[in-house]
């Protein structure tokens, strides 16, 4: 490593406060924005840890051991991409954020420039030059890349929980259940529906399910062979299976379509399945 290279190595460090103070000069108020001059001071002051932590990296950039940078750099991405993901914070408003920073560099490298003058080569400018962007353009990707996978990670989670409430199954007693579909079943929610309700009717010891989709918006040929799929796992359960909302169309697609549902109770309403099937035990 170049004594040069030391010299403004240690000169940024000693800079730390002034570039962490320049960059948050140069903050403007925008709306719901975490770099907004009017965020909270709790704001403030996190961005102000952050930012230390990204000229900790960036500088590392200038020491001679590559691994440095590449452990700062894991970390710094790890610590502000879940912090922007947990603010909302979109991708562009980081980059944006990023590239003040960049120039708040440049400003402090003209200054040592001008003090050193007669050391400095164009070579060692170029140097630094060369190293802190492309230290600049590794962050900017190990951000992204980070930040994508956070957000993959809470979509996913979302996901999960949207597709346990998409098929409930709902005790109304000891052994029997229903399952109200709502909204548009498409063929990924069938698929969902196929997995989810058998386990759900064996965990709670269904013997009844009554699948209501009167409720479901959208529904074709497609999705009607996974459901008389779910009614045979069922029966194979020792589940019976009692189907109410069911279009005519649909009914008569799926006879079409070879699925046989003789052998599987429907009616017109929940309503009137319920009524016929508490008047039999009624009895």
């Amino acid at each position: 490593m170049k004594q040069i290279d030391v010299r403004l190595y240690e000169y940024l460090l000693e800079k730390l406060p002034e570039i962490t103070a320049s960059w948050l000069a140069m903050r403007k108020v925008e709306k719901n924005s975490i770099y907004s001059l009017s965020a909270h001071p709790e704001m403030e002051e996190t961005l102000r840890e952050q930012n230390k932590l990204t000229n900790l990296t960036v500088i590392s950039s200038l020491l001679d051991d590559p691994e440095i940078f590449e452990k700062n750099k894991m970390k710094w991405a790890a610590v502000v991409a879940l912090s922007r993901v947990n603010s909302n914070t979109p991708i562009e408003e980081v980059i944006k954020a990023l590239s003040k920073l960049r120039i708040t560099y440049w400003h402090l490298i003209e200054k040592f420039q001008l003090v050193n003058a007669d050391e400095i080569k164009l070579e060692d400018y170029m140097r630094w030059s060369e190293t802190l962007n492309n230290a600049f353009d590794q962050i900017y990707i190990d951000f992204a890349e980070t930040y994508n996978e956070y957000i993959n990670s809470k979509f996913d989670v979302q996901q999960s929980l949207i597709n346990e409430l998409s098929t409930p199954v709902i005790k109304i007693t000891d052994a029997i259940g229903v399952v109200p579909l709502i909204g548009e079943m498409d063929e990924l929610r069938a698929r969902m529906m196929l997995e989810s309700i058998p386990k759900k009717s064996l965990e709670a010891d269904i013997e009844h399910l009554f699948i209501d989709l009167s409720g479901v918006t959208v529904i074709d040929t497609l999705v009607a062979q996974q459901i008389f799929q779910v009614t045979k796992v069922l029966s194979l359960l020792g589940t019976s299976c009692t189907i109410t909302g069911i279009l005519p169309a649909i009914a008569q697609a799926s006879t079409e379509l070879g699925l046989d549902f003789t052998n599987i109770q429907t009616f017109s309403s929940l309503q009137l399945a319920l009524s016929k099937e508490f008047l039999i035990i009624e009895q």
